[in-house]
């Protein structure tokens, strides 16, 4: 959706006008196409995903994740005077809240399936006690 308003604000943009807005150097490496980058200007790169495939550490980084997100829209809307320009942001920003909630109840669940008391049974032809053998 970012994206997508750059490309909007920016389409039909003459250099002059690219290099007013201070995106000399995008303009320069990527003319009016979409480059997916952090507000910082650092491409977008798998590295940044993390995952440990344990359902609790990767629920607490999906967390962060959102959290970090909602407050870089937090941060665009302070600069923001355009309301047709603030309107998309806002709802990125709800939705990362919304995401935010989501994890926490999946944290919840998983956190409570761990600290539950289970009982796990073993089909007959793999219980040793009746087969006699050694598993």
């Amino acid at each position: 959706m970012v994206g997508t308003m750059v490309h909007q604000l920016t389409e039909g943009a003459s250099p002059k006008e690219m290099a007013a807005a201070g995106l000399s150097a995008d303009y320069v490496n990527h003319g009016l196409g979409i480059y997916p980058q952090s507000a910082g200007g650092i491409p977008y790169s798998a590295q940044a995903m993390q995952s440990k495939g344990d359902p609790i550490t990767d629920l607490y980084e999906n967390m962060a994740a959102e959290q970090k997100a909602r407050s870089t829209y937090e941060y665009l809307l302070d600069l923001i005077d355009d309301p047709d320009v603030a309107a998309p942001i806002s709802f990125l920003r709800e939705r990362e809240v919304v995401h935010f909630q989501r994890f926490g109840e999946a944290l919840r669940i998983v956190e409570d399936y761990y600290d539950s008391k289970r009982m796990f049974v073993f089909p007959p032809h793999l219980d040793a006690s009746k087969t006699g053998t050694d598993i």
